[in-house]
């Protein structure tokens, strides 16, 4: 199986952005989920974003709404997703993940680092 792969993470200053791009080679058509999940250290992984492709609707956590942008280039198979006004309680690892649904979301990427810190 190929997983995904994600890159754009990195250190940014705290109200700064950053944009994450995922790549999903192994998809041959636009028709499938894809979402993306942090975790900071010694704490829960949590959705950060997800795009249900059935229904057409980007689900957000409650902590990133208003800030964070899930977007999709089907024609590259790239999901991406924009940080804006970032704060240092975003710093996580940032993972991206896709599936045949939004209910099973199971090929994980390898993740990528991103640090908010003046």
């Amino acid at each position: 199986q190929v997983h995904p792969v994600e890159s754009g993470g990195g250190l940014v200053p705290p109200g700064g952005s950053l944009r994450l791009s995922c790549v999903d080679s192994e998809r041959t058509s636009s028709d499938y989920a894809v979402g993306w999940f942090r975790q900071a250290p010694g704490k829960e992984r949590e959705l950060v974003a997800a795009f249900d492709w059935i229904s057409g609707v980007t689900h957000y956590g409650d902590s990133v709404k208003g800030r964070f942008t899930l977007s999709r280039d089907n024609a590259k198979n790239t999901a991406y997703l924009q940080m804006d006004s970032l704060k240092p309680e975003d710093t996580a690892v940032y993972s991206c993940v896709t599936g045949e649904n939004i209910l099973s979301l199971d090929n994980w990427g390898q993740g990528t680092q991103v640090t908010v810190s003046s």
